[in-house]
C-alpha cells in the first residue's frame, strides 16, 4: 500500500446518527436526539491541534447557510460529506434538494448531482451501475419536477379550489393535480412544498410587511402615488391593490407570461423573511418582479399575508394526502413530519404528540343547560374554574422550556419568564413535560385571581402585591410518555400524584366532581356570584382530543337563552372599513353613549357581528357618516376618543344616529374606551331599536349602574327553582347522538329529532305542506307560547323529516306562513346554524332561527331569548 493510499482526506462536513443524544445543535440549541441523523462542520479546535465537529440538526444547518455571507463555506456537493453512503436514498434526494436550494439562494447556478465529482470509491459502495441508476433517477424526478412546478399552475389550482363550494370538492382538485403531478412517493419533497405554500396562514414565515407598510414599499418601486394606493386598499385586499397599480406602472411592466416556478417562490420568501430593512426588502422584490405576471404578484402577496383566499384550510389540504393525514396534523402540528410518514407508507399512523412543537389545543362548546350538560357527560363530570385568563401550553424538555398561546403562537416572554424557576421545583421527576394550563395575575395579599387584561407589561407594574400565577388543569405528555389516550380521572391522578403546589405560582386548578344535576347547578350558581367567568364541563373518561370541542364551558350569557347576558342600548358613532369579502363598505362599528356632564358622546365598544348580508348593504346608504380615515385632526369635538379608536367615519350628527341593542358575555373594563373605561366582552348587534332615539338611549350614568348591577347582582334563581329534587340525584342517562347543525355539506347523515312530551298523544299526522295559514290556525293549540309568532320555513325545514317540529309549533299557537304571505313574516325556522346565503325572502327584522328555540321554549313553559338560537351567514363556509 502506497503511502497516497494511507492519507485519507478529511471532509470538511461529516453525517451520522447520534450515539447518545447528548450533543447540542450548534443554531436551535436542542439536543440531537438519540438515533437521529445529525449533521456536522468541522471548525477549528480551540483547545488543540486538529478540528472538532459542530453538531447541527440537518435542516438547522441548511437554515444557518441561507443566513450567512456567500463568501463562507457550505455544502456545494455530496463528496464534501463524510459518511454519505450511509444515508438512504430519500435524505440523500432531501439533502440535494437543499444544496440547490442554498446554490438558488446565494446566486450560484445549481448543478445536477450526475455532474458532481464522484466520491472515493468504497467496498461498502453499491456497484458503479447500480449508483448511476439512480442517480439518473434523480435527474429524471428533477427535470419533471420542474417541469410540474410552474407558479402558473399553482395560481391555477388556488383558483379552482376558490371555485368550488363544498369541501369534498375542494380536496378533490388539490388531489387530482397531487396525482398527476407528483404520481408516488418519490415526490413527497414536491407534495409538501406545495402544501406548504397552500397553508400560508398555518405554516407561518415571518415578514413582519403588513399591508401599509407593503404599500410604501411598492409605490417607491412602481413609482406611484402612494395615498392612491392606500385609497384604493380601502376595498380590503392588498393583492388586489398591487395588482392593479402593477398593471398600471409607467415604470415598471409586469412579464406577459409567467416564468416562475414554485420553489423559485419558496425560495425567495424563504430570503425575504430574513430582511428587516425597507431598502434590502425593496431590492429583494426587484429581483424578482421581471420574472412576473400580475396575477403572480398578487399571489405572491397573498402568500406574504397569509390568505390565499380559496376558502380552505389544512383539512382541506391534507384529506388530498390521505384520508388520515389531518387527524395526526392536529396532534403533531408537523406539516413536513405527517406527509413524509404517509407518502412513505400510505398506511394510517398513529398520531402523537411531538415534544416542543405545540399540540392543538382540546376546546369547549357552549352549554346552554344544566340537562345538556348531564346528557353530554353520562360518566359525571368535572367541573373546573374557567378562570379569565390565557390558556398557555407548557413544554419542557431538560432545561429547555417553550410557552405556546391558544393559537399556538410563543406567548411573550414577560408573561413566563419566571415559570423556568418554578416548574422544576413543582415537577420534581419530570424531565420532558407538556402541560395544558391557564395563566392570570393573582393577588397575593387575597389570593384572588385578578381581572383578564392585567396580564400586560405596563399593567403588571400597577399591582405591586400580585404574581403571575400558572393553573394547570391537564399532563398530556410526561417522561416520554404520550397520555392523550388516557381518560381524563387517570390523568387527573397523575397530575396529582407527580405535582407540588407552589402558592401563587404553580397551583391546580379548582375543580370539583359532579354526578347530579343540584350538584351542577349549585357550582355554576356560586361561581357566577363570585363573579367568575364560568365553568368548563369535562366527563370522567374523555380523552385529550386535539382541537375537539369535546368539553363544556358555562358562562352566564349562555344559560337560559341568554336571559343572564348583559346588554345596553348604544349609538352608532362611527365605522371601519371590512376586509375580504366585506372590503370596501361599513362593517364594524364603533358604539357609544351620550354623557350628559360634558354634553359629548362616549366610545363603548366596536362590534362586527350581528348583520345578515342585507342589512349590511342598506346601512351603507342609511347611515349619514363623514370619511375621516381615522386622521385624528379630523375627530369632531363632540366625540371623546382615544388614539387607538379613530374609525374611518364618524356620524354627521350623533343625534341623527340610529340606537342598537348590543349584547355581549359582561361588562368590562378597558382603558381604550371613554366611557369611564366601560365596555363589553365579545358584544354582537341583537336587534335594531326602532323605537329608541339618543334622548332614550343608554346614557353614561344608566350605562355605570348597568356595569355596577352586572357585577354586584347576579340573579341565579332560574338555576335551581326548577330542579325536582327526586330526579337530581339520580345518575345521568347515556345522551341520545346529538345532532350536527353545521351547514350542509360537512355534516353527516341526519337523523329526526323528536322534542320529548309530558302529555300522552296518539301518532300526528304531517302538515299538508299546501295548507294554508288560516287552516293551520284553525288547529286547537295547546299552549298560547308561539302567540302572534308568524313564521316562514327554510327549504330543509319543509321536508317530512321534520314535521313533528313544525306540528309541534302550531300547536303551542304558532302560524306558519305560506310563501305569499312572506311580508308578515316575524321569524324564519331553519335547520341549520351557519349557512351561505339567505334563500328565504322575508322582512329585513324577521328573526332566522333555528328549530332548537321551539324544542326549548315549549319545554321552559315560555318564549326562550331568540338571540341564542340565531342563524349566522357564512359566505365563505
Amino acid at each position: 500500500m502506497s503511502y497516497e493510499d494511507d492519507q485519507v482526506e478529511e471532509k470538511p462536513f461529516a453525517i451520522e446518527r447520534a450515539k447518545q443524544g447528548r450533543a447540542v445543535c450548534k443554531k436551535c440549541k436542542k439536543h440531537c436526539l438519540q438515533g437521529e441523523w445529525r449533521i456536522a462542520k468541522l471548525v477549528a479546535n480551540p483547545f488543540g491541534d486538529g478540528k472538532m465537529k459542530a453538531w447541527h440538526h440537518i435542516n438547522c444547518l441548511f437554515e444557518q447557510f441561507l443566513k450567512q455571507r456567500k463568501t463562507t463555506k457550505r455544502i456545494e456537493g455530496p463528496e464534501e460529506i463524510d459518511g454519505w453512503d450511509a444515508l438512504d436514498q430519500d435524505l440523500q434526494n432531501n439533502i440535494l434538494k437543499q444544496i440547490e436550494e442554498c446554490d438558488t439562494f446565494h446566486g450560484k447556478a445549481p448543478t445536477t448531482p450526475s455532474k458532481k465529482k464522484k466520491p472515493p470509491a468504497s467496498p461498502m459502495k453499491p456497484s458503479t451501475a447500480d449508483s448511476n441508476k439512480e442517480k439518473d433517477k434523480h435527474v429524471k424526478n428533477e427535470v419533471v419536477s420542474d417541469k410540474n412546478e410552474l407558479f402558473k399552475d399553482f395560481r391555477k389550482l388556488i383558483a379552482d379550489i376558490a371555485n368550488h363550494d363544498s369541501h369534498l370538492d375542494k380536496t378533490s382538485c388539490i388531489k387530482k393535480v397531487f396525482s398527476e403531478k407528483f404520481p408516488d412517493s418519490s415526490f413527497k419533497d414536491q407534495i409538501i412544498l406545495w402544501s406548504r405554500l397552500l397553508l400560508p396562514g398555518v405554516v407561518q414565515r415571518v415578514y413582519n410587511l403588513k399591508s401599509k407598510q407593503l404599500i410604501k414599499l411598492f409605490s417607491r418601486i412602481f413609482v406611484t402615488d402612494q395615498s392612491e394606493m392606500l385609497e384604493h386598499l380601502e376595498l380590503g385586499d392588498i393583492g388586489e391593490t398591487i395588482h392593479k397599480f402593477f398593471e398600471e406602472s409607467t415604470k415598471v411592466k409586469p412579464n406577459k407570461k409567467s416564468k416562475l416556478t414554485v420553489k423559485e417562490v419558496d425560495v425567495f420568501l424563504n430570503k425575504l423573511s430574513t430582511l428587516t430593512k425597507e431598502d434590502d426588502q425593496i431590492e429583494h422584490f426587484k429581483s424578482l418582479i421581471p420574472k412576473c405576471t400580475s396575477n403572480d404578484l398578487k399571489t405572491i402577496i397573498r402568500l406574504i399575508k397569509g390568505d390565499l383566499r380559496m376558502g380552505a384550510g389544512a383539512k382541506t389540504v391534507l384529506d388530498a394526502v390521505h384520508a388520515d393525514a389531518y387527524q395526526s396534523y392536529q396532534t403533531s402540528r408537523d406539516l413536513t413530519l405527517v406527509i413524509n410518514e404517509f407518502m412513505s407508507s400510505g398506511k394510517k399512523h398513529k398520531a402523537d404528540v411531538v415534544l416542543m412543537t405545540p399540540v392543538l389545543p382540546m376546546l369547549a362548546e357552549a352549554c346552554k343547560s344544566v340537562e345538556q350538560a348531564i346528557n353530554k357527560c353520562p360518566n359525571g363530570m368535572y367541573s373546573e374554574i374557567k378562570y379569565d385568563g390565557e390558556r398557555v401550553q407548557v413544554h419542557k424538555q431538560g432545561s429547555t422550556f417553550k410557552y405556546f398561546s391558544r393559537s399556538l403562537k410563543p406567548v411573550l416572554a414577560h408573561k413566563i419568564a419566571h415559570f423556568k424557576e418554578y416548574i422544576p421545583k413543582a415537577f420534581p421527576n419530570a424531565n420532558d413535560l407538556i402541560l395544558d394550563s391557564e395563566i392570570l395575575m393573582m393577588d397575593t395579599v387575597t389570593g384572588n385571581p385578578l381581572p383578564f387584561g392585567t396580564l400586560g407589561v405596563h399593567k403588571q407594574t400597577e399591582f405591586k402585591d400580585a404574581t403571575v400565577c400558572l393553573f394547570v388543569f391537564d399532563c398530556i405528555y410526561f417522561n416520554g410518555r404520550s397520555l392523550i389516550k388516557k381518560p381524563l380521572s387517570e390523568r387527573k391522578k397523575f397530575l396529582q400524584d407527580n405535582m407540588t403546589e407552589i402558592p401563587n405560582r404553580i397551583m391546580f386548578s379548582e375543580m370539583q366532581e359532579i354526578r347530579n344535576k343540584s350538584e351542577l347547578a349549585k357550582m355554576i350558581a356560586r361561581v357566577l356570584k363570585q363573579g367568575l367567568e364560568g365553568l368548563v364541563l369535562k366527563d370522567l373518561q374523555s380523552i385529550y382530543e386535539p382541537g375537539k370541542r369535546h368539553w363544556l364551558k358555562v358562562k352566564k350569557d349562555y344559560l337560559f337563552g341568554g336571559a343572564m347576558a348583559d346588554s345596553a342600548d348604544l349609538i352608532v358613532l362611527g365605522a371601519w372599513y371590512g376586509t375580504g369579502k366585506k372590503g370596501g363598505m361599513m362593517s364594524v362599528f364603533l358604539m357609544g353613549c351620550y354623557n350628559p356632564d360634558t354634553d359629548s358622546y362616549c366610545t363603548v365598544t366596536k362590534v362586527h357581528t350581528g348583520h345578515d348580508d342585507k342589512t349590511l348593504e342598506k346601512l351603507q346608504n342609511e347611515l349619514d357618516m363623514i370619511k375621516i380615515s381615522q386622521d385624528q385632526s379630523k375627530l369632531p369635538k363632540w366625540l371623546k376618543c382615544t388614539k387607538t379608536m379613530i374609525p374611518d367615519f364618524v356620524a354627521r350628527d350623533p343625534k341623527k344616529q340610529p340606537v342598537w341593542e348590543i349584547t355581549g358575555a359582561e361588562f368590562s373594563k378597558n382603558v381604550v374606551h371613554t366611557a369611564n373605561g366601560i365596555s363589553i366582552r365579545f358584544p354582537r348587534v341583537t336587534k335594531i331599536r326602532d323605537d329608541k332615539d339618543v334622548q332614550t338611549a343608554t346614557d353614561l350614568h344608566e350605562l355605570v349602574k348597568l356595569y355596577n348591577a352586572s357585577a354586584e347582582n347576579i340573579d341565579v334563581s332560574l338555576l335551581t327553582k326548577d330542579l325536582d329534587s327526586s330526579q337530581n340525584d339520580k345518575p345521568a342517562k347515556s345522551p341520545q347522538k346529538r345532532k350536527n347543525t353545521d351547514s350542509p355539506e360537512t355534516s353527516p347523515s341526519k337523523k329526526q329529532k323528536t322534542i320529548e312530551k309530558k302529555e300522552k298523544s296518539s301518532k300526528q299526522e304531517k302538515i299538508p305542506k299546501q295548507e294554508s295559514s288560516s287552516a293551520k290556525k284553525a288547529n286547537k293549540s295547546k299552549t298560547a307560547i308561539f302567540k302572534g309568532v308568524k313564521a316562514l320555513l327554510e327549504d330543509e325545514m319543509k321536508k317530512d323529516d321534520h314535521a313533528d317540529i313544525v306540528k309541534h309549533f302550531i300547536d303551542h299557537g304558532g302560524d306558519i306562513l305560506l310563501d305569499e304571505e312572506e311580508e308578515v313574516a316575524t321569524h324564519v325556522l331553519h335547520y341549520y346554524n351557519l349557512i351561505r346565503e339567505p334563500l328565504v325572502v322575508c322582512p329585513y327584522t324577521a328573526r332566522h332561527v333555528t328549530f332548537e328555540w321551539i324544542e326549548d321554549s315549549i319545554s321552559a313553559g315560555s318564549l326562550c331569548d331568540y338571540r341564542m338560537y340565531t342563524v349566522r351567514w357564512n359566505p365563505d363556509g
